[in-house]
């Protein structure tokens, strides 16, 4: 997946899933709970089911990551109404 320069997904939560993010090239910020955590190229975090997350660029180049969920998130993502 590529995520532009200064983008952000809403935040938001899956009941069942796990997700796996890799990051490809750039430097990815997360917020996890009322957590900020950056993930640096080569490197990868793990998400747990029931944790409020979002994935950010904040950085001035594309942001390129593979995402991993299990089981999938079809059917299991709720955004949070606020964000």
């Amino acid at each position: 997946m590529i995520s532009p320069p200064k983008t952000q997904e809403k935040k938001h939560y899956h009941n069942n899933s796990q997700q796996f993010f890799r990051i490809l090239k750039g430097k990815a910020t997360f917020e996890i709970e009322n957590e900020i955590i950056e993930v640096e190229s080569g490197s990868g975090i793990h998400i747990p089911p029931k944790l409020r997350h979002r994935i950010r660029n904040d950085q001035s180049e594309n942001l390129e990551f593979i995402v991993i969920s299990q089981p999938t998130t079809r059917g299991d993502r709720y955004d949070e109404m606020n964000e």
